[in-house]
């Protein structure tokens, strides 16, 4: 009760909260209630007030559940798509045909417009293949500076210019291919886009980590002996 002893609506909703028995008691009650419909100003019982609430949070399960479905059927999608690419790398016939295979199985599984990778430290009879020139010392310390993969507009970088037409690339990612955690880049994976808004840097890198994850696997087939 407030202090000067009159009844307020926090009371009366406090009563009843605590009171299961009063509309069990007072059931003609439920029935003289009205309430304003939230789809009209026409007057509704306590009933219909509630089977309308009830209405409306169905629906939004609905939604979310819809949702859910969604976002389920395009990770699937997605878990497809990887297992295909993964499959192309392992059928690939030749070490020396693999990086060539691996963008190609990437740019058709995911839609990529533009991708290029250069590989470094590889054996002795690889080198001289297109996959391993144009490589400076600019390009693998920009590679070891990455923590992770680059995402965002194209700001000039050195990696573009592996791109059959760099000129028209807005966005782009750049991934640093890791034999394992820790150790020194082997190489660098270039995709881009003419949308700008295809690679940006608020977007999350998880997905790429693993492309890069299981390129470095693959590219293992190369490298020289240590």
């Amino acid at each position: 009760m407030s202090l000067e002893g009159a009844i307020t609506e926090s009371d009366i909703a406090n009563y009843l909260a605590n009171t299961p028995g009063f509309f069990e008691r007072h059931a003609e009650l439920l029935a003289s209630i009205q309430l304003t419909s939230p789809h009209g100003q026409r007057a509704v019982s306590l009933q219909e007030r509630q089977m309308e609430m009830l209405r409306e949070k169905i629906k939004g399960l609905e939604q979310q559940i819809m949702e859910m479905i969604r976002h389920g059927r395009e990770n699937v999608a997605i878990a497809d798509r990887l297992h295909r690419f993964i499959r192309a790398i392992l059928l690939a016939p030749s070490p020396a045909g693999l990086p060539v295979e691996l963008v190609r199985s990437l740019q058709h599984e995911f839609l990529i417009p533009q991708a290029a990778i250069r590989v470094w430290g590889v054996d002795a009879a690889f080198e001289g293949l297109p996959f391993t020139l144009g490589v400076s010392d600019d390009v693998k310390s920009f590679a070891a500076s990455l923590g992770q993969p680059y995402c965002g507009l194209n700001a000039g970088f050195e990696a573009a210019a592996w791109l059959d037409d760099a000129a028209t690339v807005t966005s782009i990612a750049l991934i640093p291919l890791r034999a394992g955690a820790g150790d020194a880049p082997v190489g660098l994976l270039v995709l881009g886009s003419p949308d700008p808004t295809r690679y940006t840097g608020e977007m999350s890198t998880d997905f790429l980590l693993r492309v890069g994850e299981v390129a470095s696997a693959a590219l293992t087939r190369l490298m020289a002996p240590k």
